[in-house]
């Protein structure tokens, strides 16, 4: 195996570099649910189809816990929650956003499934988020910490998974 890195090669990233990583991303993270939180409740208003409404309303529930425990996390690693350098995942969400509002009121099959793939793009990229966040918690020796980022992980990817089957039924009733 040449591709193999030298012993010296190898990335060390020591617990207060990873702690600094863990809070940084958990920052971000908060900032786009606290921004989804604040948007879902609209967007459902606008939907159609039932299934869609409740899968939205279900994942304001399921962000709303994910907040609560970030900020926990955050207090067990003397993090400060602020808004700073999160303007890269807002902007996707607001881009997310004003593509369902160029759909609304055309076909609202064609509403649904946009807000449906957008909501699961959304969550494509916090679930990648948390799963590597998960990962680096491993270092960080906390083991609370580390189950309420597998509990988040868990809820984004059921969550992202919730809205690729409600896209599904549309695909297919179409």
């Amino acid at each position: 195996m040449e591709n193999q890195p030298e012993p010296s090669d190898r990335i060390k990233l020591g617990p207060e570099n990873l702690k600094t990583f863990v809070i940084s991303h958990l920052n971000i993270i908060h900032a786009a649910k606290s921004h989804l939180v604040a948007k879902l409740p609209g967007i459902a208003g606008h939907v159609h189809y039932k299934d869609l409404r409740e899968g939205i309303l279900e994942t304001v529930s399921d962000v709303e816990k994910q907040l609560a425990r970030i900020e926990i996390i955050m207090a067990l690693l003397d993090g400060e929650i602020t808004t700073a350098h999160c303007e890269g995942m807002i902007g996707m969400i607001d881009e997310a956003f004003k593509s369902i509002h160029y759909n609304t009121g055309r076909d609202h099959g064609l509403q649904d499934l946009s807000i449906a793939y957008y909501m699961q793009q959304i969550e494509s990229a916090e679930t990648a988020s948390f799963q590597i966040l998960e990962m680096a918690s491993v270092k960080l020796a906390d083991k609370q910490i580390k189950k309420m980022l597998k509990e988040s992980y868990n809820e984004a990817r059921a969550d992202r998974m919730l809205m690729l089957l409600i896209a599904a039924k549309y695909i297919v009733a179409r």
